[in-house]
């Protein structure tokens, strides 16, 4: 198969060779389309064929060449541009023998061309331009895959998305609905009052998430520094500096696992909302999502693999030791200690670090046995003190915290809290993270100590929320993989 290829690459790059010989450039910039191809079908789909006869007018596009078929003296192809794809007919009669021998010859799938011509349907009915004049704007040197077999090429539709693009159309319609989906999104923000910010992504203390960091470092500052795990700390700041309400659409890095839901680089919304609470962005979230899921998809019913899953709104909220309990039939009561909880999660065969603390071993039997089980959108909340190191306690039993944590389909959306605007309370949860960290935990949160400056400040009530934007994507347009909706998804060196 390579060798194969080879040879047709060599055939193409003798044809550049060719037509350099007889004068032509094979890579000109001076054709430009005066329609595109979805232009042409709306304007004519209606029209039969004496309609379109009567009209006569010129078409003047280009595109892609993406099928071709000689038949003598004619030759039918398909060209395609960003709008869609449209049959054009060209004849030896109608170009000269000289262009047409070019055509039929010297030209390529994969090529580029302009072509002018009248629209006309063929017997079958199909839209066509009748062309009387082409011109080849650039040589496609790698002929493109002749079939394209899903899964057995998914490695190669990753490495070569341009590819990909170029024969799936599907994937280009994921892609183009990723753009409407942030657009609703940021719609809705603007509509809301919110103020759309940028913070850095090159950070001294990586702050605002449990993730270990890429390091990098900047010569002239002569200082290491971490590519952001979450703008949380900085759009606090913020909000103490009189932004009430402030969002941001980012790119995060974090230095973890790559699967079906993970990549190193990905994107978040992320928002800040004074006076308010993680049950006030309960509510926000349901109708920020629906009202996406409805404006592009025209309804807020969505499937996903198997699943029907309806985001009208209101979702259904449950605690997280409750769910363990829903699930796992294991009583609640026994999560009280860290000695029980260790228990129970043996007697599941969870796996655990020993040293975890408590809320680490709940949230581990959590994902690992209820968190599949979440198909249709629910709020987890009530959420352990002690993975939740930037959360408000709760007034009525401060070992947990306000915080929720949306499912859909097994798969984690959104996080959202209550702030902590406590600095003392703040700097002690700071501490204990240091002592995580010294304990060999390495996504414990690092001591910042102008968040604290900023927190003494004073920082009114507010409630955050990050929302996966990636992962919403993969929700609303059907795909099983992250990859799948992240045109240029993190990938090992080829072998």
């Amino acid at each position: 198969m390579k060798n194969e290829e080879n040879e047709l690459i060599v055939q193409r790059k003798n044809k550049i060779e060719e037509l350099k010989a007889l004068g032509i450039n094979s890579y000109p910039n001076d054709f430009k389309p005066a329609h595109t191809i979805n232009n042409i079908m709306i304007k004519y789909r209606e029209k039969n064929s004496e309609e379109i006869e009567k009209l006569s007018e010129e078409a003047q596009i280009s595109g892609r060449i993406i099928t071709m078929r000689v038949m003598g003296k004619t030759t039918f192809a398909h060209i395609q541009d960003s709008s869609g794809k449209m049959q054009i007919m060209v004849r030896e009669n109608d170009l000269g023998e000289r262009d047409y021998t070019i055509f039929k010859k010297l030209l390529d799938i994969g090529d580029f061309i302009g072509i002018k011509g009248r629209v006309f349907r063929t017997k079958t009915g199909e839209l066509t331009i009748l062309g009387f004049f082409f011109k080849l704007l650039s040589k496609s040197i790698r002929p493109l895959p002749e079939k394209w077999h899903g899964l057995k090429d998914i490695e190669i539709r990753y490495r070569q998305r341009y590819v990909d693009l170029i024969v799936n159309s599907d994937v280009k319609t994921v892609f183009e609905k990723r753009s409407r989906i942030i657009s609703s999104l940021r719609e809705f923000m603007n509509r809301e009052g919110f103020l759309e910010v940028e913070t850095p992504m090159m950070q001294s203390i990586p702050g605002g998430a449990a993730a270990k960091p890429f390091k990098t470092y900047h010569n002239a500052l002569g200082m290491e520094l971490f590519l952001r795990i979450a703008p949380e700390l900085y759009l606090k700041r913020l909000v103490v500096g009189g932004i009430e309400r402030v969002y941001e659409i980012n790119r995060n890095f974090r230095n973890e696992g790559i699967s079906t839901q993970h990549n190193p680089e990905f994107t978040m919304m992320e928002f800040y909302m004074a006076y308010a609470t993680y049950l006030d962005l309960m509510e926000f979230t349901e109708k920020l999502i629906s009202l996406t899921a409805e404006k592009v998809l025209g309804t807020p019913k969505i499937k996903y693999g198997e699943y029907d899953i309806d985001l009208t709104p209101p979702w259904e909220r449950i605690g997280l030791v409750s769910s363990i309990e829903k699930f796992t039939g294991i009583a609640g009561e026994e999560f009280k200690t860290i000695e029980s909880a260790s228990r129970a999660a043996k007697r599941l065969g969870i796996k655990f670090n020993e040293k975890a603390p408590k809320g680490k071993i709940i949230l581990t039997v959590f994902e690992e046995l209820v968190q599949p089980k979440l198909i249709n959108p629910v709020f987890i909340y009530d959420f352990p003190l002690d993975i939740s190191p930037l959360s408000r306690k709760k007034d009525d039993n401060p070992e947990l915290v306000e915080r929720f944590e949306l499912y859909v389909a097994g798969i984690e959306v959104a996080n959202a809290f209550s702030e902590l605007n406590d600095p003392q309370d703040q700097r002690e949860r700071f501490i204990r993270q240091m002592d995580e960290r010294a304990s060999g935990n390495q996504e414990a949160h690092m001591m910042d100590e102008d968040y604290l400056k900023a927190l003494e400040q004073g920082m009114p009530p507010t409630a955050g929320e990050g929302i996966g934007i990636d992962r919403l994507i993969m929700l609303l347009t059907n795909s099983n993989s992250i990859k799948d909706v992240i045109l240029f998804p993190q990938m090992r060196k080829e072998s």
